[in-house]
C-alpha cells in the first residue's frame, strides 16, 4: 500500500475585511442575542483572530482543491495580541480556538498582520 501525503499548494482569498477586535465582538455579540445564542467560535493564530467563509462545494471547487488550491470567498479578521479561551462581552459568550499548530494559519497570520490597519508593528500606523 502507497500513501501520499500531498499539502495544500495554495489558498486564495477573494476578500479580506478587517475589524478593531472589540468592534467586531460586540457585532458578534450582537448577532448571537438576535439569532438564539449559539456560542460563536473564532479561530485565533499568533495575534490574529479570524474567521474564514467557504464557497459552497461544487463541482469546480472540488477540481481546485484536487489540485492542491483552496478558495475561500472571505476571511474576516482582528488584530488580538493575546490568546483567551472565552471572551464574555455584552451577555454573549465567544469562543477562541488556537490553530496556530496549522502552517496554513501561521502563514495566513503573518499575511494578515502585515497588511493590517491595526496591527502596531505594520508600519501603517
Amino acid at each position: 500500500m502507497e500513501i501520499s501525503i500531498e499539502p495544500w499548494k495554495k489558498l486564495v482569498i477573494h476578500e479580506v475585511i478587517e475589524y478593531k477586535f472589540d468592534d467586531w465582538v460586540k457585532q458578534i455579540a450582537f448577532s448571537t442575542r438576535s439569532s438564539g445564542g449559539a456560542i460563536p467560535t473564532m479561530q485565533w493564530t499568533n495575534g490574529i483572530v479570524f474567521s474564514p467563509a467557504n464557497f459552497p462545494t461544487t463541482n469546480v471547487t472540488v477540481e481546485e482543491q484536487l489540485k492542491g488550491i483552496l478558495h475561500w470567498s472571505s476571511v474576516s479578521f482582528a488584530i488580538k495580541e493575546k490568546f483567551e479561551k472565552q471572551i464574555v462581552i455584552e451577555n454573549a459568550t465567544i469562543n477562541l480556538v488556537d490553530v496556530s499548530v496549522n502552517e496554513i494559519f501561521k502563514e495566513l497570520a503573518l499575511n494578515l498582520k502585515k497588511q493590517s490597519k491595526f496591527a502596531v508593528n505594520s508600519g501603517k500606523i
